[in-house]
């Protein structure tokens, strides 16, 4: 997850690209219209998740998923500022995007098949690879989720996590009774009032949440992964221009972080970027 100086560094490649990616006009480009129309970005995220979404003591939204929006908005406006940030549960986030109602999502969702093929969305691309987990009392003693029989599990509704549960108890044979709760602090506040003595989720969130427990050191999460969640922002299908700058600059992200680009090196990167390693003009 990039720092703010790394941040700096990264916005600037992602400015610099949008030269390249945004249309001077195109009949598809609806997106881009209304959001420069509008002079702000509307960026769907979580209602609150340590690391990807979240409200600082400033009341300043941080983390990787309002990096992505702010990163967006420069691309368009030049300023990462212009983002005006929408907290949306489960079950909201993806109608919000078809409604309009924002034009990004970048709030920790799996991208899978049956979402892209049948709500008329577009993943595009990975930000984070995570998978689901459990976490339970250190009390229970336990080490293997293959231990978890006869559990009772608190899971979000509506979610990838609550299928893979249902899944990989019966591969294995086990039992389970299911706590449903639709919000995640709901799902926390039941595992934290002892309404069941396991939760499950995506392993990034069992250890943001487990450091809201009063009691951080008393539960452990299990070292079992038992699926694999990609996680991606969204956009509307049908509008590729769009799809193209967002895409575009979650890759320009990417590369930057890897490549070690911040506001302290990003001129050196920039006279470089047409160079070899041995000076020679880099022609692919």
């Amino acid at each position: 997850m990039p720092n703010l100086t790394k941040l700096t560094g990264i916005l600037t490649v992602v400015t610099l690209l949008a030269s390249a990616l945004l249309p001077a006009s195109s009949a598809t480009a609806q997106t881009l219209k209304d959001v420069r129309e509008r002079g702000t970005l509307n960026c769907g995220v979580s209602q609150g998740l340590l690391g990807f979404s979240s409200m600082d003591d400033k009341n300043a939204w941080t983390g990787f998923d309002v990096d992505l929006c702010r990163a967006v908005a420069a691309a368009i406006f030049d300023d990462p500022a212009k983002v005006t940030f929408m907290p949306l549960d489960t079950a909201s986030r993806f109608t919000a995007l078809q409604l309009n109602k924002i034009d990004v999502l970048s709030r920790n969702s799996t991208w899978t098949m049956s979402r892209e093929g049948s709500l008329g969305l577009m993943f595009v691309g990975v930000a984070y690879y995570d998978g689901a987990g459990f976490m339970l009392p250190r009390a229970r003693n336990i080490d293997s989720a293959l231990e978890l029989n006869g559990s009772k599990v608190c899971v979000q509704a509506e979610t990838t996590t609550q299928l893979y549960l249902a899944d990989y108890f019966r591969a294995n044979n086990m039992k389970y009774q299911e706590v449903k709760l639709g919000k995640l602090e709901d799902v926390i506040k039941a595992y934290d009032s002892g309404q069941c003595d396991t939760v499950t989720a995506d392993v990034s969130q069992l250890n943001a949440l487990r450091l809201n427990l009063g009691k951080p050191g008393d539960h452990v999460i299990l070292p079992d992964v038992i699926s694999k969640e990609p996680l991606a922002p969204v956009v509307r299908q049908r509008d590729d221009d769009w799809m193209m700058i967002v895409k575009w600059t979650l890759y320009a992200m990417i590369n930057a972080e890897e490549l070690g680009i911040t506001s302290k090196n990003i001129d050196e990167a920039l006279k470089s970027r047409w160079k070899g390693r041995d000076g020679g003009e880099r022609l692919a």
